[in-house]
């Protein structure tokens, strides 16, 4: 008899994939941002900003627009979330300015905004209960394959080739995952729309308003370094396009694991514990952050605890805020992405200033205290849930 592990629907993969393609694109910028401040002449705090204003977008979008397309059917919608996504990264790649790739940048990240936390809200209509769990964090390995493949595959062509093609590259990735997702998503998948009473819910829920502060503050934490990764490299240890992506691929061969690992797991450990001990290894990389300067090897064993965690930690945080009031799935999705690219937009700034104050070297300090902060919001966020259980126990 098979286990009921394997039975995931075949649309789960399209949305994996779909996942990938969306996290190639967001992590293409962090990838290519030398190249684009050499190109357009730009310095690396402007080019940043590339980072913070789409991550602004949609931190404000995807709350926005879970209401705009609550009566969209999600075959549909996620489809053409792709289409958009492809016809506006192939515009940035024709930008001839920044001042022109800015505005390009913000309205192609609409698509984040839109399929990422619509794909995992539709995930309870595609699976039972019992397999919601990792049926979200599969569909949110798309995000650590992107880092596996699609990160390093983009500060790779930009090395080689210039960022325009890396970005040349997501665009069309785009098109062909959009055409899957149509094919194999079923008709008819549409998640309740959101009512007022359901927003109020949503936003008057201690344990979940707090949740979504430690993904906030996650996100935070770990983008004052990651979105500079590439200056930061090239800085302290001269590193060019090759030695950066085989960086990325060693971050992102790990942090496949780690998110593979989880998916088997989290069911079992449950959420909130997955989520204390994916930030904690997060923290520890940081702490232990110093050490890298010495050379490749030093800075590569440095990022393991980073990387099992990172991109984990977003998958077991989606989980656990689904679990925590399953009818309000499309509501805490979509503020549950919007944190992750608020904490992105924050990270990102804060890190560009102290770099423009010549702070390159202490961005991991900042980023450890609020990795520490999202750890003891993740316990409080724990004692609150369990304060609630009596009254949700029965919905869940």
């Amino acid at each position: 008899m098979k286990s009921p592990q394997t039975a995931l629907p075949r649309s789960l993969w399209a949305l994996m994939v779909g996942n990938f393609v969306i996290g190639t694109g967001v992590m293409a910028v962090p990838g290519t941002l030398n190249d684009i401040s050499h190109s357009l002449g730009v310095s690396i705090p402007q080019a940043g900003q590339l980072i913070t204003a789409a991550a602004i977008l949609v931190g404000v979008g995807a709350p926005a627009f879970a209401g705009l397309v609550a009566g969209w059917d999600r075959r549909r919608l996620l489809a053409l979330s792709l289409v958009w996504y492809g016809v506006l990264t192939a515009l940035c790649a024709l930008a001839p300015s920044y001042e022109v790739l800015l505005p390009l940048r913000v309205l192609a990240v609409i698509s984040p905004a839109i399929f990422t936390p619509q794909a995992a809200a539709s995930v309870g209509l595609l699976v039972g209960p019992a397999q919601r769990g990792r049926a979200i964090t599969f569909v949110f390995l798309g995000w650590s394959v992107a880092s596996v493949m699609g990160m390093p595959l983009s500060a790779w062509i930009s090395g080689e080739f210039g960022w325009r093609w890396a970005f040349g590259l997501v665009a069309l990735m785009s098109f062909l995952s959009g055409a899957w997702v149509w094919r194999e998503m079923p008709n008819g998948i549409k998640p309740a729309a959101l009512s007022r009473e359901a927003w109020g819910r949503t936003l008057g829920s201690a344990a979940l308003m707090v949740a979504i502060g430690v993904t906030l503050l996650s996100a935070f934490g770990q983008f004052m370094l990651f979105a500079y990764f590439a200056p930061y490299m090239a800085q302290v240890l001269g590193a060019g396009g090759t030695t950066l992506s085989l960086m990325l691929l060693w971050f992102g061969v790990f942090g496949l694991l780690g998110n593979v690992v989880l998916t088997r797991a989290i069911d079992r450990i449950g959420a909130a514990n997955a989520v204390l001990l994916t930030l904690g290894c997060m923290a520890l990389s940081l702490f232990l952050w110093p050490l890298g300067r010495h050379g490749f090897w030093a800075q590569a064993f440095v990022l393991i605890p980073w990387a099992l965690g990172c991109f984990s930690c977003n998958s077991a945080q989606q989980a656990r805020v689904v679990h925590m009031s399953p009818e309000l799935a499309s509501a805490t999705v979509a503020l549950n992405s919007s944190a992750i690219y608020g904490g992105q937009a924050l990270g990102a700034a804060l890190g560009g200033f102290m770099i423009a104050q010549g702070g390159m070297l202490r961005l991991h300090e900042v980023g450890f205290v609020l990795l520490l902060g999202a750890m003891a919001m993740s316990l409080w966020s724990a004692w609150l849930q369990k304060r609630r259980i009596p009254s949700t126990a029965r919905q869940t």
